[in-house]
């Protein structure tokens, strides 16, 4: 039978961790045809979660969790999730049930009707204010506007995809990988899965208004050069503001008895310009420094350890392609071997 794999990357949900477990459990109790594997990624827990899930993965064989050393972040744990799953069809989806294990069950169907992706998109948002809903779409319109990319709206990283989707994502050796803008690029067969999004079941957000901001940055900046782009065109607009106003200047002063006063509109210049290059030059430094991480080449992430995994799949997951430097890290220590 074919393997389906339920990633769930966590971070401090020691509160609802059992009952995530009980919901997966459930489903794959339900799903007929598939064997079901669970695989938990602690990302740096500093609660009881690590020890809920080595408890999990003793009480059940089908579940396997990878411990990271420290937290790295969702889209990057959701990487590490992905390397350790072994599944012919690989579902993701976050610890906190806002988005219903169950219709992992309808994304199912449509996989096996030909989809390499079916991808959850939420009609309702239980427990968000329309503040923050806004806010959600309006920096995604923003990244799709200048991006190459077209991401779907009210969409996030609950999907399931065929194994060739997921070979790809391994091989993609980004240092800052922007998951939601990822999984488009790659292209394929993808459909949409309609859903409701339920209130969190225990615990507070992990996305405040700050770190929302930071993951539109990284989806504009890893799939479009158009902010760089923006300094051809802001030296154009400058350029004709001088040539207006110098033409103005000499209007006033050839057709009239009045002179342009210099000081007021010599300061809007200064601080006009003075506030592009700074804004140009910030936007260059995210670029570069997006390229300085990529030629140090440090691993993606670093695993303490593995839980639940027979020794030849730990052994696989180590040569997972693309996220691992030449000398993967063990858990002893962080000592290479």
């Amino acid at each position: 039978m074919p393997l389906l794999s339920l990633v769930v990357p966590c971070f401090n949900e020691e509160s609802v961790v059992r009952d995530t477990h009980r919901r997966l459990q459930a489903l794959g109790a339900g799903l007929e045809g598939v064997e079901v594997e669970i695989v938990f990624v602690d990302d740096g827990s500093r609660d009881g979660t690590r020890a809920i899930l080595r408890a999990l993965s003793e009480a059940d064989s089908t579940v396997r969790v990878v411990v990271l050393s420290r937290n790295f972040g969702q889209h990057i744990a959701i990487i590490a999730g992905l390397a350790a799953a072994k599944g012919d069809a690989v579902a993701v989806l976050d610890c906190d049930l806002q988005d219903p294990p169950e219709v992992i069950a309808d994304m199912l169907a449509r996989w096996r009707d030909g989809a390499d992706v079916a991808f959850g998109q939420r009609t309702a948002r239980e427990g968000e204010s329309r503040l923050k809903q806004w806010r959600s779409n309006a920096l995604l319109r923003l990244v799709n506007w200048l991006s190459d990319v077209p991401i779907p709206l009210n969409v996030g990283e609950f999907r399931l995809m065929d194994r060739r989707v997921v070979d790809v994502l391994l091989a993609m050796p980004e240092r800052d990988p922007f998951f939601r803008g990822m999984v488009p690029w790659v292209g394929f067969r993808q459909e949409a899965v309609p859903f409701r999004r339920h209130r969190r079941a225990s615990g507070e957000s992990k996305w405040p208004f700050r770190r929302s901001v930071r993951m539109a940055v990284d989806g504009l900046l890893s799939f479009t050069t158009a902010p760089l782009r923006l300094a051809v065109w802001l030296g154009f607009l400058v350029t004709a503001a001088a040539v207006v106003g110098t033409l103005f200047a000499l209007a006033q002063r050839l057709l009239t008895d009045v002179w342009v006063p210099g000081w007021a509109t010599l300061l809007i210049a200064i601080l006009f310009m003075g506030g592009a290059q700074l804004v140009l030059i910030g936007m260059l430094a995210e670029y570069l420094g997006r390229i300085y991480a990529e030629v140090k080449r440090r691993p993606l992430y670093v695993v303490q350890e593995r839980v639940g995994f027979p020794p030849a799949s730990a052994e696989a997951v180590d040569a997972a392609p693309g996220h691992h430097a030449p000398t993967e890290w063990g858990a002893a220590g962080g000592q290479p071997r």
